[in-house]
Order: structure tokens, then sequence, then C-alpha cells
């Protein structure tokens, strides 16, 4: 990749060790952008401690043997010993110009891939999604994308809930009703499957009404957790109605997740015995008041008691703990992944904390390397968890529509057939919700607030589709296409040269959303992208100017210019799942 950055630690690099020896071959150039320069090399304040020298003359000698013939206009040393770096607009122009009708974008396929399952949405079957699901999902599926784009192997795993004591209650409701009935309510609205199978229970509970519908409700998951045929296949099929409901949230919302993705938590059922046995045999896990459980060093409750992962029930029974062991010594063990990536709740760090923990206690973590992916709440304009006024989770199904409508009102009246329309405000609309959500840092609380989110100005997602939709439109009326551009890119004003300098640091930011699991810094990145673009607009005509037409030598390489940033938008907005419309 060009990125500047990386570019001059790597001549900085060299420099050092002509200066001082082979011994300091990896240490750190600590690059860093400049309101001075470009950029600004600070090793010489850290080296110089270790020589026992003045940062000063450090930075001198490191100076003396910077090879940067080509790549930066202007050297030097500043106050204590900061190495200010500028860069050469040749250079600058050598390195965008490549980019323009590459497709990668000048960001190449990794050489040291990886292999990553990623854990993310996991709604529940006969469950309607909720807002709640909307950050887990949305994340993880930019995670995934960007990912895959510099050729890591990527395992999705979408670990819904579809085991435990609630189907037992589930599968009896679905007896009673029918199967057309429950389809039609599982396939639109889960909710309502699920909420009269659990009025069923307790008024069966309380002697209220329905028979013995608790009794038979509990008998059928004795039946389903010892595997009888009858009841496993009446289980499939309320599987089967629910990836119905999911899979049209996921079209609806643009994500990669499809039915092969499926890794829910009846996967791991038959692995869950075997983990038990492993961690008791080991000493791991104990027997405590009736309970198999462990206890992990540092872990301890508010009254000074150590807090524990239950691993099998008093009862016998299992529980999201076993599960989560089970599918972590899968993915590491099965899978050889180098790295499992949870895009889970915060509220879930101890738990996955303490799972992780005891996978590498008991050894079967490897190479693997497990990170928590932390996902915080959706707030409402109130500031509180955004809910219906009723107090319930919003529907995703709701808010994605009302999304979509809202977007409509904003493209209106602009000339646009029926059908047209209709694509941009799906556009528009999703890529709002989706941008407002991952523009901000994953762990932190967000505000949903549709005007903020829809609007065209500011740091929104149909802002950076106009701004992709603008370059499209110059290129209309300069009668040309970007596919079509062959000349190089030439820098003549420093509006140009911020735009393309910005341009050469795409691959970082690609690298730095996929490390820390942060698409936020794509985003930003992106939003810089449209905010430089305004500042060459202003400064440099591309097809008509104040005094007429921009002559050819100047149209072509700022049309090279232009055609770099709209693949670069489209691109990085596509690795966040976001579509660019033709046309806004």
């Amino acid at each position: 990749m060009s990125d500047p950055q990386l570019v001059l630690a790597a001549r900085v690099q060299a420099a050092i060790v002509d200066a001082y020896g082979v011994e300091y071959a990896h240490t750190d150039p600590v690059i860093r952008p400049s309101q001075f320069a470009d950029l600004q090399a600070n090793v010489a304040l850290p080296l110089a401690k270790k020589l026992g020298e003045r940062p000063r003359d450090v930075a001198d000698e490191i100076v003396k043997r910077l090879d940067v013939a080509g790549l930066c206009s202007a050297v030097e040393v500043s106050g204590p010993g900061f190495i200010n770096l500028t860069l050469a607009d040749e250079w600058i122009a050598g390195q965008a110009t490549p980019m323009v009708g590459d497709p990668r974008v000048g960001v190449p396929v990794t050489d040291r891939p990886q292999v990553v399952p990623v854990d993310y949405s996991a709604p529940n079957v006969a469950k309607e999604m909720h807002v709640g699901h909307l950050r887990t999902t949305v994340v993880g599926d930019a995670f995934c994308r960007a990912a895959e784009f510099r050729g890591h192997h990527v395992i999705r795993q979408n670990h819904i809930g579809d085991w435990g004591t609630p189907f037992g209650m589930l599968i009896e409701h679905l007896l009673e009703i029918g199967e057309e009935e429950a389809a039609a309510e599982l396939r639109t609205d889960p909710n309502v499957f699920y909420q009269a199978a659990r009025a069923k229970f307790d008024a069966s509970e309380k002697g209220e009404g329905h028979g013995d519908f608790a009794t038979r409700a509990r008998r059928r998951v004795v039946l389903l957790q010892s595997g009888d045929q009858a009841t496993l296949t009446i289980w499939r099929r309320m599987v089967d109605m629910s990836k119905v409901y999911f899979n049209k949230i996921y079209a609806e919302l643009d994500v990669t997740l499809a039915d092969a993705d499926l890794a829910g938590e009846s996967k791991y059922n038959d692995m869950l015995g075997a983990v038990c046995d492993d961690l008791y045999e080991q000493g791991i896990a104990v027997v405590d008041d009736g309970a198999l459980c462990v206890f992990l060093e540092g872990h301890i409750g508010r009254e000074g008691k150590p807090v524990p992962l239950i691993i099998r029930k008093s009862d016998g029974g299992y529980g999201y703990a076993t599960t989560d062991l089970a599918a972590l010594r899968y993915r590491a063990q099965t899978l050889h992944a180098d790295r499992v990536v949870y895009v889970i709740g915060v509220p879930q760090a101890l738990h996955l904390k303490m799972v992780y923990e005891t996978v590498e206690k008991a050894g079967w973590l490897g190479r693997t390397q497990p990170f928590h992916a932390g996902i915080g709440n959706v707030l409402g304009t109130d500031g509180k968890i955004l809910r219906t006024r009723s107090g319930k989770p919003i529907k995703l199904a709701q808010l994605l529509e009302e999304a979509v409508e809202r977007a409509a009102k904003v493209i209106e009246d602009r000339g646009y057939d029926a059908a047209t329309q209709a694509e941009i405000a799906q556009a528009v609309g999703i890529g709002a919700v989706k941008y407002a959500d991952l523009s901000v840092a994953r762990d932190s609380e967000y505000v949903f607030d549709f005007d903020r989110m829809i609007a065209l100005t500011g740091n929104t997602g149909p802002y950076l589709q106009y701004a992709a939709a603008r370059i499209r439109s110059i290129f209309r009326l300069a009668g040309s296409s970007p596919e079509a551009v062959d000349s190089p890119i030439v820098i003549t004003h420093p509006a140009e040269r911020a735009l393309a300098l910005h341009l050469l640091g795409f691959g970082a930011a690609i690298d730095a959303m996929i490390e820390d699991v942060a698409p936020h810094k794509l985003a930003a990145y992106l939003y810089g992208v449209a905010d430089a673009l305004t500042g060459f607009y202003e400064n440099c005509p591309v097809v008509k100017g104040p005094d007429g037409p921009v002559p050819a030598e100047v149209r072509e390489p700022r049309l090279a210019l232009c055609a770099l940033a709209l693949n670069t938008l489209v691109t990085g907005l596509g690795l966040l799942g976001i579509t660019v419309p033709e046309r806004m």
C-alpha cells in the first residue's frame, strides 16, 4: 500500500539502523500527523534516552542518513528533536494515479491471512428482532466485509437462540394452533406466537386455564433434549419458519448473513457433556451446591464471594456458559481460528472473559485469540434505552420501514419516476440508519435521531452518498465516465493535494477498522474524503469555471482525481454495507 505513514516509517527505521546499528531495527519511528508538515517522526526523544544523547542530536543524525529523495520535498528538525516531513507533490500524484482504475483502490490482499470466525447478530427463534439487534448485526457485517476484502478467511457465526426450555411451550403451542397459523406468525410477527405460548404456559401454571399445557411443555423439553425424532422434526420446522423472518430483515438491512451461517445454540448440544466432563476431570470445574461450577482467580462478587461460572445446573441442565465454552473450543480446535470476534453487548464482558479464561486454562485455546467487540446501547432522544412509549423494545422491522419512508420524503419532488425514487429511498434510508450506528465507537451509546441521521448535511450516511452521487453528476456534465479516465493525476493547487493525500490513507483506515473491530474509524476516514472534496470543489473547477469551460489539460487530471475519490467512497461505504445510489 502507498500509505505515506508506512512508507516513511520504513525509511526512518532504515536511517536509525544505519546510524545506530541493527539492534535498533525494530524501533518505532513514531510517525504522526503534524500541523507543521504532512507528518512528523518523534522517535528521537525516546531513542535519545536509550542512547544517553541529546534528542536534537539524535534527530540530526537520523536526518543525515534519511533517504527520502523523490518522496519528501522538505525535511527539517524542530523543537527538541521532532523531524518534520513534507511529502513531494509529485510523489503524492504518482502514488494516487495507479489507484484510479484499480478495483481494489490500491489496497492489496494481505500476505498473512487469518481464519476469523465472527459471532454476531444472534436473534432468537420465535422472537421479533428489535433495535438491540441492529448494532451487533451491522457492526459484525461491516467487519466481515472489510476482513474479507483484505483477504482474511471469515467464518460468519450467527449464534441464534434455537435451543433450551422455552421450546417446550413453543412446540406445544404450535401443535395446538396448527402449522399453517404458526408459520404465518413466525414469518411476519414472531412476538405474537411467542407471547401466546407464554400466556398459555403461565395460565396453566397458575391453574387459570389451558389445562395441563405447562406439564406437556416440560415433558416436551425432555423429549427435545433427549433426541426424540418426532419432537426434533417439529422443532426443525419451527426454526425454518423463523429463518424466513430473519432473512427478510437481513435482506432489508442488506447484510451478508445467510442460512449457511447459522450456528445456533443447538449446534453445540452434543458437545456439552464432554465439555463438563473434561473440565471436571482436569479439576477446573467443581461441584458446588449440586451444580458444576468453575471458579476463576480474581473474579469476586460484591460480598467478597467467588463468582461462579455455572456450566451444569443442579438439575442436570446446561446454560449459556456451557454452550459458549463448547463454541469457543469448537472454533479453536475444529475451525482452527487465529482470532474469534464476538460482536456482543458490553454487559456480557465479564461472562465472556470468564469463558475465555476457562477455555485457556483447559488448554483448548491454542493459538486462537478471542476478541470481544463490545456493543453499546441505542438510546432515544430522552437519553434512555430506545423503547416504545409502552416500554417495549422497538421492532427492527418497523424502524427500518420508517427510515425508508422518511428518506422518500427527503428526495421527493426531484423528477424521478416511482421506481427510481423507491430505489434511492431504500438506499438512503437504510444507509442512514447503518451509518449513524457505524460512525460512532461501537462500545459507546448513541442517540437514535431520525432527523439527524437522514440529513443531507453533516456526518451522515446521506451526506456521503450525496458526495459520491455529485461526482457522478460531474462526469455526466463532462460527457464522460469514471471508467473512461486515462489521465494521470497532477497537483497544481493545495486543495488537489489535500484530497489526493487523504485518498492515499484508504488502506490504513481499513486496517485500523479490522484491528480494533472499529467501523467508526473507516467512517471517519470517508467523511474526511467528503470534506476534502468540498474544499476541492470550492477551489478547483472541473468542467466549468467562472471564466468558461476548464481546459482539457486541467480538466482531465481533475476528473482522474474525482474518479479516485468516487471509487474510494463507493468501495469504503460498500465495506460498511452501505449502497451508493447513482443519483440523489
